[in-house]
This record gives C-alpha cells, structure tokens and sequence, in this order.
C-alpha cells in the first residue's frame, strides 16, 4: 500500500448533496442504502449511521452476479442482525425486487399506520433512496420503476439533483446524487472504492492501484485470473503479472514496451464487468457477534465471543 498515493475525494457537490439529504429527511418513512454486493462494507457510508439513526433503515447489495455468493449470504446476515432489514438483487435480471419492495413497504408500516390513526388519509410508503457513487443506485431504480426515469451512465457523480419516483401504488422513491464521505481514515476502503469506480479514475495513479488489486485477485481468485489472461502461473510480484498481461493483450509501445497504462485500464475495465470472475473483495464476519450481559448483585460483566 506504500506505493498508492492517499486517496481522497469529496468534489464540492457532494457537500450539497449532504445538505440536501438533511433538508428532505422529514418527508419519508424510511431509508434504503444502496450497497456493491463485492463492498459492502467498504461502500457503507458510516455517515449515515449517524444522520438516520431515527430512520428504519433497510440495505440493498447491487451487483449480486460480480460477487461470491456465499460471502453475500453472510454479509445480508450481518446486515440484518446490525440494521432493521436487508436484500440482495440482481437490477439486471430483476431478481430480488419484489422482495426488496416488500421489505420497504413494511419497514414504512409504522409510520403510514400512525399517521392514518391520527387522521391522515392513507398514503403510499415513502423512501429515501441514497449510496455512494456507482453502486447500481440509477439501475435498480430504473428497473423498480420500469422505465428509464434515473440517468444511467458508468462514471461517478452523474445524479446531481433529487426526484421523486413513484414506483407503485404503495411505494414513492426520492432519489439523491451520490455522496462519499470528506475523508476516508482506512485507506484500504479508498482502494476498494477507486476498484469498483466510486472514486474518479482521473485522481489516482493508476498502475499501483491496478497492481494492488492484481495481488489481491491473486489471492482470493487465482484460478480465474489466470484462466482469464491465459497464463500458466502467476509470478508473485503484481507489476510483473501487469506486465505479462499487458504482453498477452498487446498493450505494446514502440519498441515492443508493454504499455503499463493501457493495461491497467483494461485490467480494471474487466475487473468492473465481472469479466475476471466473481469475487467479494470485502470479508464477511464468521459469525454474528453477540454480547452477553451477566449481572450478578452489583457486578456487571461483558462477555465477547471468540473470534472465528
């Protein structure tokens, strides 16, 4: 990690689109957060445990089909034992939409059934719909709506405004733009983020990021990576592996020179399409952690499971 530059990025209209979050919060039910299925912790903005802490809450991962199913299913659980609810859905193929409808509209019951007890007339369950940028927000709700009513379009920072969408009968969406956080602390996150293309391509040096995810590919997929780039081993030293595959796809200068830029942008434009194969670059808990209180006359003890 020594090699990437400290990454950060908080371009001027995401402070606005804080405020407009703020400014809106009051009109909806509930708040649904968009999440990378491959990221979901890393694409979990932590300033929004803070901001809807009054809000049920429900997380939906996009991007089911880029990532390790088995890592999904232990990511949806530790959602769902952190926050009100959790789905997992494929805005492609549609899978998980009724679910993730379903869901919303009955973590909005509370409050549509105390405002019809106190005479209010019934009305559809309304929903915040926010996420980082480029985490399939614009492609879920298209989907959910049926018609293109979001503009899609594969670069981070492209919804700029709010606007509602009236999904059903029972279900109003307000979108908002994306919106990262003013700093990232870890920035193994940040790395993550420039990976999956929520940070901007144009504010990093791409060859140590691309050869930072080469390496962790390597660990976590190595046969597909290989089987990907068609190469018998993979040498353990990432700005070699770059190298070889920018030789095997012909990323070549003048002078036969393998032009690392190019092929670290085709390393991660494949690596975005899924083209490498299936992978969740973010580690699911083993288990759910679970404090147990004793107490015991005036002694108060916490018991911490052990780690798996």
């Amino acid at each position: 990690m020594d090699e990437i530059q400290n990454l950060q990025w908080f371009p001027g209209h995401m402070k606005k689109t804080e405020r407009l979050i703020q400014e809106n919060l009051a009109l909806v039910d509930l708040v649904i957060e968009v999440l990378d299925a491959r990221i979901p912790f890393s694409s979990r903005n932590p300033m929004f445990r803070e901001l809807f802490a009054d809000k049920a809450r429900l997380s939906v991962f996009t991007k089911i089909d880029l990532a390790d199913p088995e890592e999904t299913e232990r990511w949806l659980n530790y959602f769902r034992a952190d926050i009100n609810d959790a789905v997992a859905i494929d805005a492609v193929k549609g899978t998980g939409i009724k679910s993730l409808v379903a869901a919303a509209r009955k973590l909005a019951e509370t409050k549509t059934h105390r405002l019809v007890k106190h005479g209010a007339r019934p009305r559809a369950a309304r929903a915040m719909i926010v996420g980082i940028p480029n985490v399939g927000k614009s492609s879920l709700i298209n989907r959910l709506a049926g018609a293109s009513s979001a503009k899609i379009e594969n670069r981070p920072g492209v919804t700029r405004s709010k606007q509602w969408i009236k999904i059903d009968a029972g279900l109003d969406l307000l979108d908002t733009p994306g919106i990262l956080y003013p700093k990232f602390e870890d920035q193994n996150v940040a790395v993550k983020l420039a990976w999956t293309y929520a940070l901007s391509d144009e504010i990093y040096d791409l060859e140590p990021v691309v050869c930072k995810l080469l390496e962790t590919l390597a660990e976590k997929i190595p046969d597909s990576l290989r089987e990907r780039f068609k190469l018998t081993e993979l040498p353990s030293d990432p700005h070699e592996l770059l190298n070889q595959i920018g030789a095997k796809r012909g990323c070549i200068r003048k002078g036969g020179v393998v032009d690392v830029e190019r092929a670290a942008k085709l390393v991660l434009t494949e690596f975005r399409a899924g083209k490498i194969g299936r992978v969740t670059l973010d580690r699911a808990p083993r288990e759910i952690v679970v404090f147990e209180l004793e107490v015991s006359g005036e002694d108060c003890t916490v018991k911490f499971p052990a780690e798996s």
